[in-house]
């Protein structure tokens, strides 16, 4: 399985994994299952460890490497894709990993509901 960890599945995984669901965990540490974090998550990660709204055990570089995950840039594709897609959802950052998974063929961890509307494939959170 290729999946695409949303920012929150990616906070729990480094320093809470027992708020996600099992299902989700044992997808993400399974070595047969390729694991991407957008730079779209990253960025919005950043940010709220910049204002104080998050903090996480060590660098934030430090917890992406932990995962083992491949950084999966924005590109030109995602972008087109994020301008076609309907506003189910208002977040920018969410919105460009919708766009990249359909793009990319990915399925999103996420506790986000908003994602099913876009008819991605998402593993609950």
């Amino acid at each position: 399985m290729r999946l695409l960890i949303d920012s929150n599945a990616f906070i729990w995984m480094v320093s809470q994994p027992r708020e996600l669901s099992a299902a989700s965990r044992d997808a993400i540490v399974d070595p047969a299952n390729q694991r991407f974090l957008s730079m779209s998550a990253i960025w919005e990660i950043a940010i709220k460890l910049s204002i104080g709204k998050l903090s996480l055990p060590g660098t934030l570089q430090a917890a992406a490497n932990s995962m083992g995950a491949e950084m999966l840039p924005i590109t030109m594709t995602h972008i087109g894709r994020v301008q076609t897609l309907p506003l189910h959802h208002r977040n920018p950052f969410d919105r460009m990993m919708i766009a990249q998974a359909m793009e990319e063929g990915l399925t999103i961890v996420t506790r986000d509901r908003h994602f099913r509307a876009y008819g991605v494939p998402v593993l609950a959170a």
